[in-house]
């Protein structure tokens, strides 16, 4: 664990439930956002992502295994999962988000709702 790596535990929970915080950078244009998460570790069947109401919630095990007949002597991971969560804005359409995962980066793309695009206005003349 560095400087840089935090850890949450969901309230009213035991020190096994306590997770990594992955860094995550967050960028938005006029379409919506696109987040990155580095989950080093968790392969793509460990990794699950959860739209529940406005709430994205981002979850990953670890899967760091030691070739056989090796055994770790100093392991920098000491908690087995990552886990984040985001309150997503009413202006952005929770059913239209995309992913990827590649090699423990994920990216999420997460369009603007209908209603909070950008729209022009026609002009009758009369």
């Amino acid at each position: 664990m560095n400087d840089n790596t935090n850890v949450t535990r969901k309230p009213d929970t035991a020190a096994s439930d306590m997770a990594l915080l992955p860094p995550v950078d967050v960028i938005e244009d006029a379409g919506g956002i696109t987040l990155y998460a580095d989950l080093p570790g968790v392969p793509k069947d460990k990794l699950n992502l959860l739209v529940e109401g406005d709430t994205l919630t981002i979850e990953g095990e670890v899967s760091l295994e030691a070739p056989e007949g090796m055994e770790s002597s100093h392991a920098e991971v000491s908690l087995p999962r990552y886990r984040r969560m985001f309150t997503l804005s009413k202006e952005l359409d929770a059913n239209k988000v995309s992913a990827e995962f590649n090699q423990g980066a994920l990216k999420l793309r997460i369009p603007k709702a209908d209603h909070a695009q950008p729209r022009r206005i026609e002009i009758a003349v009369m």
